[in-house]
């Protein structure tokens, strides 16, 4: 046998992977088609299935917060609705009817191994503003302090479409970093990511060590049940979000969770490749709805991408879009490139007139509080140029 250091990947990828046996605290995200049916709402023996992997992690020392896709697909049944619906008035009403039916089915589950589970609905809002994470971030460390396994669901019922998270991945991925959890794991119908179509012999991608990884990947969208909103382009996404801010992630499927839990070799795993950041940068990156756009000069592109310094008005020669102070926009390069992201401090109305002129020139000409940068640094998050990765069926 071949004597392996941690260098090679493989090795390095084990030892990672065995790490999440002993992980004090674990995110699991499941998709709705891994739970339900269109015709036959909650599957019984499917959630029991998962339960049992996740009770005897709990049972064993391990925190774990289940981020629960279904409440939509559980609640199509009882209101005879034939399929997801469209509108978001439907949508939400089938969520309440389902969130209720699924609690009482994880309730009943976790409870015949001995473990309490709660009840935990989230906005994008609540984890774009400090003072409602901060308080999302004390009730769900709470909870698992008390032994508690949080089932943490998107509040469907009164989210819009303007905040809303678009699929449980993502949240699964703040959460993730909102807790600091060690790992996410990802479940759904597909057991790993793979280099191409399964059904044309694909092989699967047993790690990724970061976005150079991806490139020319056939990846799926979301998958032919009908009750999900993700697929696996989510779930690359999230894992992605999860390692490039320091917590690994695996995307495996619900029937390898007791596998997956115990570090075996299943799945497609996530390396870490970057730092934690505050959770505002990642909803930012991420999550946030862009509300205008700033074209930058040469030179501001290189201050932002490079030097890491704020955005000035000197060094914008354009914006479009109807923004107010504090809202998301874009910084982009004259040839359409997205720089970054940002909280801007000024609305569309002020902008125009300060463009090309340096703060001091503004703090004379207009007063204090025109002196300050267009986008501080502290608010501002970079972006990585766009993956060739292919979207595939």
């Amino acid at each position: 046998m071949t004597t392996r250091t941690v260098d090679d990947p493989a090795m390095a990828e084990g030892l990672e992977r065995q790490a999440l046996a002993t992980a004090k605290r674990i995110v699991v995200k499941v998709g709705s088609s891994s739970l339900t049916s269109i015709k036959g709402g909650i599957s019984e023996k499917s959630l029991a299935g998962l339960v049992d992997a996740l009770a005897d992690k709990r049972n064993a020392g391990t925190e774990i917060i289940l981020v629960s896709s279904g409440a939509i697909a559980a609640g199509l049944a009882p209101l005879g609705l034939a399929k997801r619906p469209k509108d978001l008035a439907t949508q939400q009403a089938a969520a309440s009817v389902g969130q209720g039916l699924l609690m009482a089915r994880y309730t009943q589950a976790f409870s015949a191994h001995g473990v309490t589970v709660s009840q935990v609905l989230l906005t994008a809002d609540d984890l774009m503003r400090r003072t409602q994470h901060t308080n999302a971030f004390r009730a769900l460390d709470r909870l698992l302090n008390l032994g508690v396994v949080p089932v943490v669901n998107e509040n469907d019922t009164v989210a819009t479409h303007e905040i809303r998270f678009g699929d449980n991945d993502r949240l699964a991925a703040l959460v993730a970093h909102l807790v600091r959890a060690d790992a996410l794991v990802l479940l759904s119908d597909v057991d790993a990511l793979y280099d191409g179509p399964p059904s044309q012999g694909a092989k699967r991608i047993p790690l990724v060590q970061g976005p150079q990884d991806l490139e020319d990947v056939t990846i799926g969208k979301a998958g032919k049940a009908g009750v999900g909103t993700g697929g696996m382009m989510t779930k690359v996404e999230a894992a992605s979000i999860a390692a490039g801010s320091g917590i690994h992630a695996l995307v495996t499927s619900t029937a390898n969770a007791a596998a997956a839990l115990a570090g075996e070799d299943v799945g497609t795993w996530f390396s870490v490749n970057g730092n934690r950041k505050p959770v505002r940068l990642l909803w930012l990156a991420h999550l946030a709805t862009v509300q205008g756009r700033l074209m930058l000069d040469d030179g501001a592109v290189k201050a932002v991408r490079e030097r890491h310094r704020s955005l000035l008005p000197a060094g914008i020669s354009e914006i479009s879009g109807d923004f107010e102070a504090g809202d998301p926009v874009e910084m982009v390069a004259h040839d359409g490139t997205v720089v970054a992201r940002g909280l801007v401090n000024y609305s569309s109305e002020e902008l125009p007139r300060m463009l090309g002129r340096t703060t001091q020139e503004l703090g004379q000409a207009m007063g204090r509080g025109y002196d300050r940068e267009v986008v501080h640094v502290d608010d501002l998050v970079l972006l990585r140029a766009p993956r060739s990765s292919k979207l595939g069926a």
